[in-house]
């Protein structure tokens, strides 16, 4: 019996690229994996553009062609992750873009290391078409994310992933309604081998990932996998209690050495004011964090509110 692997997709305002994905995709697997059936789900984040229109007219004539409709923009994190619960293949392509960024053709390599017993394949983006500027900040943060994880996560691996079907029956039972997959793979442990490639330029339209967003992801990851933020806090608050005593302290003995030719200390009064208000607010900023993480927790609210599917079973 053949197996299936699923490929999901998430796609928002790709009217330009959609179509290719799904071509280049059927197109491989019918020259590369013609022993294993294909599911491919697109999870739409409420496109505004023709992108639903076109997935519709592939679906007609692909049954192996599903799609998720959301009610409306959940964010590329809950949508992918929605996506990935609905799969139902043997392996799962965690995450291919729309615009193919992730190198589709690398599943033909997934697949065989999927089949020569790793559970987790991931890509390793070791090369970025990208500006320079983009390129440095993400390479920064994901060495960043890598050290103060409380697991073993390399760096430069995103959601291009494959994973076995009993590692995405782990994934189901994590119950973040802010998922960041990348890392919730590596958590769940299971046997794992990584394959480099360059990450490409973007071929259609532009990206509709707003830096605001790219830097709420960006924290979500860092509070979702690591204590060093709060860590960090404590021991800056030890540092700098500790350099004040010694700087009040270093006062005290110069204006009883020097009497009154000891400096004032107006300008460094001042200074440490707004140093320490600083440290202050980013401290607070970083416990808001937290904060902010568990309330949307306890809400317990759905990932998604879909409005409909298309090619699943029922429908």
């Amino acid at each position: 019996m053949s197996k299936t692997v699923t490929i999901v997709t998430p796609c928002f305002n790709e009217e330009d690229g959609i179509h290719d994905c799904w071509r280049t995709v059927r197109d491989i697997f019918r020259s590369e994996l013609p022993d294993f059936k294909r599911e491919h789900i697109f999870c739409d984040n409420a496109s505004t553009d023709r992108t639903i229109d076109i997935l519709r007219e592939i679906a007609k004539d692909d049954p192996s062609t599903k799609i998720i409709v959301n009610s409306r923009n959940f964010g590329i994190l809950r949508n992918t992750f929605n996506g990935v619960l609905s799969s139902g293949g043997d392996a799962t392509i965690l995450f291919l873009p729309a615009d193919l960024q992730d190198p589709p053709d690398l599943i033909p390599e997934f697949v065989r290391l999927w089949r020569s017993g790793y559970e987790v394949v991931y890509g390793i983006r070791a090369g970025r078409q990208e500006q320079f500027f983009m390129r440095s900040a993400r390479k920064a943060y994901y060495w960043l994310l890598s050290h103060i994880s409380s697991i073993n996560y390399p760096p430069d691996v995103g959601d291009f992933q494959l994973v076995d079907r009993k590692v995405l029956d782990a994934l189901k039972r994590f119950k973040d309604v802010q998922p960041f997959m990348r890392m919730m793979t590596f958590d769940s442990g299971f046997r794992s081998v990584g394959v480099s490639y360059t990450w490409r330029v973007r071929q259609h339209g532009r990206s509709r990932n707003k830096l605001s967003q790219l830097i709420d992801q960006g924290l979500l990851g860092l509070i979702s996998y690591s204590s060093v933020p709060l860590r960090l806090a404590i021991f800056s608050g030890f540092v700098i209690s500790a350099s004040s005593f010694l700087y009040v302290f270093s006062l005290i003995v110069m204006r009883l050495i020097y009497g009154d030719y000891a400096p004032e200390g107006t300008l460094t009064i001042v200074a440490a004011i707004f140093f320490f208000g600083g440290v202050q607010l980013m401290f607070t900023g970083f416990l808001g964090e937290y904060i902010a993480a568990i309330f949307n927790q306890v809400r317990n609210r759905p990932i998604v509110i879909e409005r409909e599917r298309i090619n699943f079973d029922g429908d």
